[in-house]
C-alpha cells in the first residue's frame, strides 16, 4: 500500500493551505467529481472519517466523510458548499486530524447541528447530526473555512505542540 502522506497528497500543518478559505463551487463539473473521488479514497487509505478539500491543497469547498470507514459495506458522503444552519447543545470530545501528526486533544463542539449542502447530484441535501457525526462535519467545515481543530484548544497546549512539532520536523 502506498503511503499517502510520503506523496504529499494530504497536506501537514503548518502547510499555509489549511489556514486559507476555501472557495464556493460554483459547478459541480468533471473536476468536483473527480476531487470527490480522489478525497473519498485518500480518506480511507488513510484512515480518516472526513477529509476537506484543504487537506488534499484544493481550495474548494468540499468535504467527504464516513463514520465506519474500516467497515465493510462503507458509505461515503460527500457535500459541496456545506454550512451550519442550525445547531445545538455542547459536547466534548477528543479530536485528532490527519493534517495535524501525532496530536489529539479535546475539543468542546455542539453536539447537534443541521448542515445544508449539496451531494454530488446538485441536490440540496440537509443533514441532522449529533454525537460523533455532528463533531466530524464541524471539523471538515472548520477546515473550509481554514480553522483547525488545535485553533479550538488553550494557546498553552497549542504552543507546546508546535514547539514539538518544530523539533520533530528539525530531526528530519
Amino acid at each position: 500500500m502506498k503511503n499517502i502522506f510520503d506523496e504529499k497528497k494530504i497536506r501537514a500543518y503548518p502547510d499555509p493551505v489549511l489556514k486559507a478559505k476555501a472557495e464556493h463551487v460554483k459547478n459541480i463539473d468533471e473536476e468536483i467529481l473527480n476531487l470527490v473521488e480522489r478525497m473519498t479514497e485518500i480518506m480511507y487509505a488513510a484512515p480518516g472519517i472526513g477529509l476537506a478539500a484543504n487537506q488534499v491543497g484544493e481550495l474548494k469547498r468540499v468535504i467527504v466523510f464516513d463514520l465506519h470507514p474500516e467497515e465493510t459495506g462503507r458509505s461515503s458522503a460527500a457535500l459541496i458548499n456545506p454550512e451550519i444552519i442550525l445547531d445545538d447543545g455542547k459536547i466534548t470530545y477528543q479530536e485528532a486530524c490527519l493534517s495535524v501528526i501525532d496530536f489529539a486533544a479535546d475539543v468542546t463542539r455542539k453536539s447537534q447541528v443541521k448542515v445544508r449542502g449539496v451531494d454530488i447530484k446538485s441536490n440540496i441535501v440537509d443533514i441532522e447530526a449529533e454525537n460523533l457525526l455532528a463533531i466530524c462535519l464541524q471539523h471538515e467545515i472548520d477546515h473550509l473555512d481554514g480553522i483547525l481543530f488545535i485553533d479550538h484548544i488553550s494557546r498553552l497546549k497549542r504552543s507546546l505542540y508546535k514547539k514539538r512539532l518544530k523539533k520533530k520536523l528539525k530531526k528530519l
